[in-house]
């Protein structure tokens, strides 16, 4: 079954679940991606982690990041299994600044890594391994991996080896969508369906929220405080019927979100687009909605109709 013909009420369908005809409002932030790979997959995957943890939103942390996906030792400059990670900022300069950081306190110090960069196309190059290379307090050496330009720096296990620069481009932040169930058992389900399926199906893309959910959306400033944002409380299904602009139904008790960071729009598209058909299969899941500022936050919009038609 695919989306209804008809709208009712601002709603399209598909499998039974009503599409709200909304949008999500998108924008620009500089990424860099990083390979890491190590002498076997769980070492990849522990430096990936912790090089990608306190990153779920900028509006409070000091990057957004999250894990891409594993890579074949085929397709890695030391023929070892490698891991994608991206690393998003607002600036070049602080995006320097959270790689530098992170690859010199959460790979280098983790047994077996190596660090490469995973954006070669890019024309912004950012010195980082340049930067990490005085951790060798001079005895690091220059060297060549798979023609890509390292440092090797000596440490107690034997050496790490990083890449002199990492590209950095634009990419796209703030893809999203919104799973309204009828309780927290099934959102959870549908959310967990969703991220699964986007991190099967799509390339380039992370969800910085933890296990790629977020439980608290926010809204842009407060009504009370003075805060950069607070508590999304049109959707908080506690609060239906004690503030006037609640979206959330009768018969829906749970509202999860999916937030979606990608190398291109397309990619989010893709993955806005393949999460939601996923979440839609499961029983419980009575609406999917988006976020937005009524196109005042972000340059770009990605309509909920237009990616599943």
């Amino acid at each position: 079954m695919g989306i209804s013909i008809g709208r009712v009420f601002g709603m399209l369908r598909y499998k039974g679940v009503e599409i709200e005809d909304t949008f999500a409002e998108l924008f620009t932030m500089w990424a860099g991606r990083v390979l890491i790979t190590a002498e076997n997959e769980r070492w990849a995957l522990t430096a990936a982690r912790v090089a990608t943890g306190f990153a779920s939103s900028i509006i409070g942390s000091p990057a957004e990041a999250g894990i891409e996906g594993t890579v074949s030792p085929r397709e890695t400059p030391d023929g070892r299994t490698g891991v994608l990670i991206q690393i998003y900022n607002t600036t070049r300069t602080e995006l320097k600044r959270q790689m530098i950081a992170r690859i010199g306190q959460c790979v280098m110090t983790c047994p077996t890594t190596s660090a490469f960069d995973a954006l070669p196309d890019a024309k912004r190059r950012l010195k980082v391994g340049r930067s990490l290379r005085l951790f060798g307090d001079g005895f690091q050496k220059r060297d060549e991996v798979a023609g890509r330009r390292v440092w090797r720096i000596p440490v107690m296990e034997g050496e790490f080896i990083v890449e002199d620069t990492f590209g950095a481009k634009k990419a796209v932040a703030g893809g999203n969508f919104l799973i309204l169930a009828k309780d927290s058992k099934s959102g959870l389900q549908a959310a967990e369906d969703a991220v699964e399926a986007i991190r099967k199906n799509v390339k380039g893309v992370i969800m910085p929220f933890p296990g790629g959910i977020c439980r608290s959306g926010s809204k842009v400033g407060s009504l009370k405080y003075k805060l950069p944002a607070s508590t999304n409380h049109p959707y908080c299904p506690s609060l239906r019927g004690i503030v006037p602009e609640s979206q959330v139904p009768e018969g829906v008790n749970s509202v999860y979100e999916i937030i979606i960071n990608g190398l291109e729009l397309e990619y989010v598209k893709d993955a806005m687009a393949v999460g939601i058909k996923a979440a839609a299969e499961v029983p419980g899941v009575v609406r999917i909605s988006a976020g937005n500022y009524g196109g005042k936050f972000g340059p770009m919009k990605v309509h909920l109709r237009e990616i599943l038609g």
